[in-house]
């Protein structure tokens, strides 16, 4: 029985270990909010603010800690006081503070808390460092915090740009902090070097509750390292500010790791998360998220470059005029076709469409994000060199450049009309080198996007529609002509034929003008009275 005892008091002490790192949920309704270092915490907010929090036996090599809250879309405050002050709180759906800790301290206390209306749902953690790691944001001149480890993210329908104040080296309890701009050498923060990371959320997925969980695998050092992308590498003399491509509707997350190469100890700042859309606001909401064809796409591309950067008008208005532009220029290629039958202007604009897709395909790659490609000048030159040598290089059989472009092009619409309705990353490749068109800033961003289950399914649907497009034509077309005569030139034979030709029963059709006046004639007579026929006398009693 003894050992039966042990036996059970051994499991016992065993699920008390596993629910301790595991994540620990509550209220706030309850008053006190204890933390643990380096266990997630769950709980909702209400209002009024603050709600205390506090942290108990802290470790005596413990010389700083990062505090940080996490919400969906609701704005939340972590204060070091029950009274707000702007550089004593941060507010925001990724908070953070550094507390310093003073020698032979071994509790901290704080404060938590929201303005809004509704309860905001919470994750927070508490993240412990020594004197050798380095402090993020210990050397912060822009934001208000003294120290602020917060990572600052601004999006526009172009671009999402982070920021982020520079970090300081680390000292130990009691001693005064190294001055941030005493020296350029290598015993100051100047040798720390920036690791910028980015992490993707599975697509189409908007959900508090995965957000919240996917968050873990960005809040420490290596976590980040084993999960997300790093994207650049600063250095301190570099401008703590990078930017990237706004996908809209398409979770990502952001964060820094500081890392000093001196000692070979690292920090990480508090993520930031976004959308690039609003889950409260009406436009930009998370929840929206032939030859006449190559004529269009040529016509209202370019349009639309022109309206947006030159008129003030709304999204809505763009896209009508844009689609009014598109049918424009998609009825001038065919009435060129029609009338003249000038083969090499149709074809180039043919060639220019499919060039401009095999361009926009080869910068959504990583190449891409070279640096010499963030100059405007570099890239557009690159570019459009591309794009017109797809029309050259097959200048010299113009059907087969038909049938590819039909093919290549026609899937890649199912695509974009699937991404309408389906997230997928590949409806990108046209679309941000539209975005480097109509905004300035958008070069220095980088253009990164998830791939994941939906687009690879996408990208073989693609594929199989463009090769079965493309030999579908290619044996439909195979004895034809390479191209037939432009329609008014047959018109016009048929013409000449008709009026040459008594034996033909065509000759015997009166003219168009005589047609349409006994239509006319035929048309009128339905509102005409019908005449009485012959003459009606009265009967003699």
């Amino acid at each position: 029985m003894g050992l039966l005892q042990l036996l059970v008091v051994a499991v016992l002490a065993s699920e008390r270990r596993v629910a301790g790192a595991a994540e620990v949920f509550g209220n706030s309704s309850e008053g006190l909010i204890e933390f643990s270092v380096g266990k997630f915490r769950y709980f909702e907010l209400n209002r009024p603010f603050p709600e205390e929090a506090v942290l108990h036996d802290i470790s005596s090599n413990v010389t700083f800690l990062i505090f940080q809250i996490h919400s969906q879309y609701q704005n939340t405050t972590v204060s070091f006081s029950p009274t707000l002050l702007s550089n004593a709180s941060e507010t925001g759906t990724a908070s953070g503070l550094v507390f310093i800790l003073r020698p032979e301290q071994s509790t901290y206390t704080w404060y938590l808390g929201t303005s809004g209306i509704e309860p905001v749902q919470n994750m927070a953690i508490l993240l412990s460092y020594s004197e050798r790691d380095p402090i993020p944001g210990g050397c912060n001149l822009e934001f208000d915090l003294d120290i602020d480890p917060n990572i600052y993210l601004e999006y526009n329908f172009f671009e999402t740009t982070i920021k982020f104040a520079p970090a300081n080296l680390g000292y130990a309890r009691g001693v005064d902090p190294p001055p941030c701009d005493a020296g350029m050498d290598q015993d100051s923060r100047w040798r720390l070097q920036y690791d910028v990371y980015q992490y993707f959320l599975p697509e189409n997925d908007l959900t508090e509750e995965l957000l919240l969980k996917q968050l873990q695998r960005m809040i420490g050092v290596p976590q980040v390292k084993a999960n997300a992308l790093k994207v650049v590498t600063l250095t301190a003399n570099d401008k703590t500010s990078i930017s990237f491509s706004s996908l809209l509707g398409q979770g990502v997350i952001y964060n820094v790791i500081v890392w000093d190469p001196f000692l070979n100890t690292s920090a990480a700042y508090v993520p930031a998360h976004t959308y690039a859309c609003s889950f409260e606001a009406g436009e930009g909401s998370c929840a929206s998220l032939e030859l006449f064809f190559i004529g269009f796409i040529i016509m209202g591309f370019f349009f639309y470059i022109l309206i947006t950067r030159l008129t003030p008008i709304k999204y809505d208005v763009h896209l009508i005029l844009t689609a009014v532009a598109g049918s424009v220029g998609g009825m001038f290629l065919v009435a060129v076709w029609w009338r003249f039958g000038i083969l090499s202007i149709c074809m180039l604009c043919v060639g220019l469409v499919l060039g401009f897709l095999i361009s926009s395909v080869t910068f959504f790659t990583p190449l891409g994000n070279l640096k010499i490609f963030h100059d405007d000048g570099v890239f557009w030159v690159t570019f459009s060199c591309i794009a017109i040598l797809i029309p050259v290089v097959f200048m010299g059989c113009l059907r087969i450049l038909n049938i590819l472009t039909c093919g290549v092009i026609g899937s890649y619409s199912v695509v974009l009309a699937v991404g309408s309705y389906l997230s997928t990353s590949l409806s990108y490749i046209t679309l941000n080198v539209l975005k480097r068109a109509l905004n300035k800033d958008f070069h220095r961003a980088f253009t990164n996007v998830p791939f994941q289950t939906n687009d690879f399914i996408i990208l073989a649907v693609w594929g199989m529609l463009a090769v079965s497009g493309i030999t579908l034509q290619i044996r439909r077309e195979r004895g034809r002509p390479f191209f037939p005569p432009h329609p008014y030139k047959l018109w016009k034979q048929e013409r000449e034929r008709r009026v040459t030709n008594i034996l033909d029963p065509s000759y015997h059709i009166p003219p168009l003008r005589e047609r349409l006046y006994g239509r006319l004639t035929q048309f009128k007579e339905l509102f005409q009275k019908e005449q009485p026929a012959g003459e009606r006398t009265p009967l003699l009693l």
